[in-house]
This record gives structure tokens, sequence and C-alpha cells, in this order.
């Protein structure tokens, strides 16, 4: 029997190493005279293995990683492709507690199929969620995703099910969908991973959406920083036309639905719907004011459905499977699954799939190993670069949208951030506003003027120039720019600066008594 192996193509791998790899693999298995079969995979997000090489064997694929041109002479040598034993040796991935312990619905296929195969799609349950969907009517698919609890996953934390039920009760000649897959925050990359390892995923669950919504078009706007998504998402959604998935008569349903991938302007502030919209349009992204809201005056003035690539990519497995199942997982009013994404200071970085309720300090330490650096964590921020800083003390903390709320904080996208006894919060702070300066589209006043002069104060702080009387002045700042801004963009900016001013006031105090790292 010919060997099967995968080595990934997401741009993850890919930065690592991964073509070279796949190359040196084949040039060795044609010197040797061995039939070997190559797929290229995806990553199944435990980057501190990539390039991860998987074998097929009886027992499921055996893993090998992180593997390196001058490791794959050796692999042949201890005859990897028999599952061998070799210092790279993982053993069945499968197994590996970081995969075992998760619970992948949204993430089911990554790393295991073809990204570009609809076979293998479909051989994984791919598009039995529309498939369901086409036998109900547009009232039932959207009281199916409500009864399934499913929120945003973009950061609002908006119940998907009743954006979905306003733009289907508002009339209008058209109407469309719009997949904001502009992934921007820090410390994220779920998004790029369902783009590149699982595209037929986000497709379907667009699909199904156009659907609820009696939408026939729909746009998919992609980061401009995101090129291998961009291809991938061109040639999945040709063959998806190609196999009659998409197009003027879907699985000859005569429903219609034409999908279109679009690159981002490369703000960061195209990130907020409205701006996005305006970016879509061919406009300069700048923040709309509402209302009108989206879902009845959106996409060049239709009514529009919204929502980030996991809350589309979750569609699919609530279809198929139930409202019931999906909703079984969770906590409170967060149910489902979210894929976590650990960065920073982490030993462990990766992707990991949970249902609601697993606590910080599980993430950090059982999955991600703890700090790279040995050193105890000080800090860890959850929700982009505009999210709150946690000490240490809250590492029980369960991931729940209103469990960070009440605590000042948000989950966001679910980048989590990790930093180590070293770091300065108070330099971390004044990062927060040099970003919101920076990215600011500067529609509104507190925004556009406010970041600029809380970057000012933050630096007096820093300089230890009357540092209590310029701390009373930074927070004033935060609640202008808290309760004035029009957008996220300004009203999230204080989120970080003031946790850590609460969290770790030290960091701000004059020196000798300010914490220099």
């Amino acid at each position: 029997m010919t060997p099967t192996l995968y080595v990934p193509r997401d741009s993850a791998a890919l930065s690592l190493g991964a073509d070279e790899v796949a190359l040196k693999i084949c040039a060795e298995a044609r010197q040797r005279n061995i039939d070997i079969r190559l797929v290229r995979n995806s990553s199944r997000g435990m980057f501190w293995l990539e390039p991860l090489i998987e074998v097929e064997t009886d027992a499921g694929r055996v893993g090998y990683g992180p593997v390196a041109c001058d490791d794959v002479t050796t692999l042949f040598d201890a005859g990897f492709l028999q599952a061998g034993a070799h210092p790279l040796r993982q053993g069945i991935v499968d197994e590996l507690p970081y995969l075992a312990n998760q619970e992948r619905l949204t993430f089911a296929r990554a790393g295991i199929t073809d990204p570009l195969s609809l076979d293998d799609y479909l051989q994984y349950q791919g598009y039995a969620g529309l498939k369901r969907a086409l036998a109900m009517s547009s009232d039932q698919i959207v009281r199916e995703v409500t009864d399934a609890g499913l929120r945003g996953r973009g950061g609002a934390a908006f119940p998907t099910g009743i954006k979905w039920r306003t733009v289907l009760a508002t009339d209008a000649p058209q109407k469309y969908v719009v997949c904001n897959a502009d992934e921007g925050d820090s410390g994220t990359y779920s998004d790029r991973m369902v783009m590149e390892g699982d595209p037929f995923m986000l497709i379907e669950g667009m699909t199904i959406a156009a659907l609820a919504a009696g939408a026939t078009e729909g746009y998919i706007y992609v980061r401009s920083e995101y090129p291998h998504a961009f291809r991938t998402l061109q040639k999945a959604i040709h063959t998806a036309i190609q196999q009659g998935y998409l197009g003027d008569d879907i699985l000859g349903s005569g429903n219609t639905f034409h999908l279109h991938v679009r690159k981002a302007a490369g703000s960061y502030v195209c990130g907020e719907e409205t701006a996005m919209l305006e970016s879509l349009e061919g406009k300069r992204g700048m923040v709309r004011a509402k209302p009108p809201l989206p879902a009845i005056h959106g996409l060049f003035g239709q009514p529009t459905i919204i929502n980030n690539v996991i809350s589309l990519a979750s569609v699919p497995v609530i279809l198929a499977r139930g409202a019931a199942f999906y909703s079984q997982y969770g906590m409170g009013r967060s149910r489902g699954t979210l894929p976590l994404q650990l960065a920073g200071n982490i030993r462990r970085g990766g992707l990991v799939e949970k249902a609601f309720g697993v606590t910080l300090r599980q993430l950090i330490d059982d999955f991600g190993g703890g700090t790279e650096s040995g050193r105890p964590v000080r800090a860890v921020q959850v929700g982009g670069p505009l999210g709150a800083y946690l000490p240490a003390s809250r590492l029980d903390t369960e991931v729940d949208y209103e469990a960070l709320a009440s605590l000042g904080g948000v989950l966001g996208h679910g980048g989590i951030v990790v930093f180590d006894d070293t770091v300065d919060m108070a330099h971390q702070a004044r990062f927060a506003m040099e970003f919101c300066a920076l990215e600011s589209c500067g529609k509104c006043t507190p925004c556009r003027i406010g970041a600029t002069r809380g970057v000012e104060v933050m630096d007096t702080i820093i300089a230890g120039d009357r540092a209590e009387q310029q701390v009373t002045l930074l927070r004033d700042l935060c609640s202008t720019m808290l309760d004035g801004s029009l957008c996220a963009m300004g009203g999230m900016t204080p989120y970080p600066v003031l946790s850590a001013l609460d969290h770790f006031s030290e960091d701000f105090a004059p020196e000798p008594a300010r914490k220099t790292g």
C-alpha cells in the first residue's frame, strides 16, 4: 500500500518551512524509489510542532514535528513511513492531550482534510447542514440558530438569530450576506485558519444565512494581509459553483446565492461593521452613525446580515446536528464552543476550541504549558489590543461573555495574549492609546483627539512628571472616550488603560516606586 503523508499548507506552516519540507520529502522518496501519496492539509493549531508531518497508519495518523528539511533524511532512515521511532515522533495525533481535551465542533476537520477537496469536505459531514436547511423555511432556519444560542463571535456577542430575523423581516428588493474576515486583533488567527483550512465550511455557513434571510448576494471581506486565505477562498468558491453548491440553482433547489471575495483596505477600523460596508462600497473606511442598523440599511442601503468568520462557520454544525446538540455545550448565556487563540509569552501557542466555561488558567497552564520564559504570569490580555489586562489573580475567571464583562473586560474574538512578570504595564497602556491614535478613522473627536492626548499623558506619566495628577487626567480622558466615541475603536481603547491602572497601579507611580521590569 502506498504510504500517505500529510504536510500542512496554511500560512502558519508555510512561514516555518512547510513547502521546503514537502519538496524535500518528495525528493528523498524519489531517490529511494519509494512511492508516496502527499496530501497538503492544514494546521491543527499546534503551532509549536509546525511543520507537523502526519503519516497514516491503521491505528491513526502518527505525527512528527517540528520537522526541518535537515530532518527528512533521518526520518526516512528511521522508517517514519511505517511510524518508526524518531526523536520527533509525537505519537497518534488525535490522542495528544492538547487535541484530545478539546471540543472541536467548528474545527472538527482542521488538519484532517485537504482544504480544497470538496470530496474530503463531503466525506466529513460537509454540506449536511445546507441540505437540511434546503428542506426548511427561512423562519425555521432562523429559529434553529436562535435556539442554539449562537452569539456573534467577532466581539459584540449579539445573538445571531435576532440579527438574522431582522433581515428576514425587512422587505427589500435585494438582501446581502457579508462576512467580516478583517481579522486584525493581536493574537488572533482563527478566522485565517478557517479560510485557509476549511473554506467550504464558511461558504456553507454563508449559504445557509442567505437562505435564512432571503439574500442572493454575498461578500467575504478578507484582511489584506491574508493572501493565502484570499486565494484559497477564490478556488473553493469556484469549485462550489462548478459542483452546484453556489450559483443560480443551488443543488437543484431553485435558490440563488452568488458569493464574492474582496480584499480589505488594510485599516484596523474596517473591522467595525459599518466602516467595512463603506470600504466594500468603494469608499474610505469611515464609521457610520447608527441607527439605521446594517440589518435594515446595510450594504448599498439594503438589509444585510453581517457576521464574522467563526459565527458563520458555526452555523453548518448547528443545522446538521440541531440546536439542542449545539446548545448543550457552554454555560449561562454563552452556548456552544469558541476557538481560543493562545499567543504572547506562552510555551505552546496555538488554537484551542473549548466549550464556554473553561478558565484562563486551564488554557494557559494545561494547554499552553505556562510562559515560554518560565517566569510567572503577570498579566493576560483577552479580546485583542483593546481588551482589558487581567492580573494573575483573575486567572480562574471562566471564559464567558458575562464573566469577563463583570471584570470590565471583553472576550472579543477569543485572543489571549500572555505576559510574564517582566512586563511594564504603563508601557502596555501607552500602546493602547498609540494604537488608537494610529488606527482611528478620525470621524469623531473623542477617538481622534482623545487617543493623541492619551499618548501625551502616558508619556508624562512614564517620565515621572506629576504622575499622580496625570493619572487623574488620564482617567477623565478615558471616561470621555468611553461615553463619547462613535464606535468601539475609541469606546474600547480605555479598557486596557483603565485595567492597567486598576490592577497594576505600581507601574504608574513615580520612580523609584514604579516597577521598571
